[in-house]
């Protein structure tokens, strides 16, 4: 494997934990997972009040149960996905595969690119159902809502950023993949597979036998008389 391969070093080598925390992969990664928290645990806490006339439980947004349910999905698969690329992210420098480093880049690319496609739509699915929705008796919950809106918008960026750092990873890869196999020349193999032989003149002709002075002493022979 060539060292650095998708912007990682040699596997095999030390693990330094504080320029493990101090990736900016990591950091996005640890607000992706806070952010997460926020989003689900609100919306689980309080996103929820008991009707008396239904006897059941509605969604404060709105009485729309599809918000607090999509709320809830997006925020907790970002928390299991986070778990995962923080993982992953530890075991780079491990891989000594360089294919195994461009499967997790490109996994890392299209997982954050679209979370934060869902993240933005649930930011404006839950913003617009809550400003349709009737205040809460005593403000129950209204803090815990607001917060799941707010940190949805706030998640768009840091997954964004995450697909970001992984597209720059997966750009480097490819580079440093191709990098050494075409720095020489490619005609200076054909050059050298059709060199003269080392005794030949370089940029002379020599005279073929049996030319020019053959030639003058044929002429010089005479036929005997009998």
């Amino acid at each position: 494997m060539e060292g650095g391969a998708y912007g990682g070093g040699k596997a095999g080598g030390a693990f330094d934990p504080l320029q493990f925390i101090q990736r900016p992969q990591v950091i996005l990664r640890a607000l992706c997972l806070l952010f997460a928290i926020i989003v689900f645990g609100c919306i689980s806490s309080q996103g929820w009040r008991y009707d008396n006339e239904t006897s059941k439980e509605v969604c404060l947004y709105n009485n729309d149960s599809g918000a607090c349910n999509y709320g809830t999905f997006i925020g907790v698969m970002a928390f299991i996905g986070s778990i995962v690329f923080l993982v992953g992210e530890f075991l780079f420098e491990q891989m000594s595969s360089v294919k195994t480093r461009k499967h997790f880049v490109l996994g890392d690319l299209g997982f954050s690119a679209f979370w934060a496609f869902l993240y933005f739509v649930g930011f404006c699915y839950l913003a617009n159902q809550w400003s349709d929705a009737e205040t809460p008796e005593g403000g129950y919950g209204v803090s815990n809502v607001q917060a799941a809106i707010t940190f949805c918008f706030f998640s768009v960026f840091t997954w964004a950023g995450c697909a970001w750092f992984a597209f720059q990873r997966f750009k480097q890869g490819t580079g440093a993949a191709f990098q050494g196999s075409y720095e020489a020349d490619p005609n200076a193999a054909n050059q050298a597979g059709y060199s003269s032989y080392p005794d030949a003149e370089v940029g002379g002709y020599n005279e073929p036998p049996f030319s020019g002075n053959t030639q003058g002493q044929m002429g010089d022979y005479s036929a005997p008389t009998y």
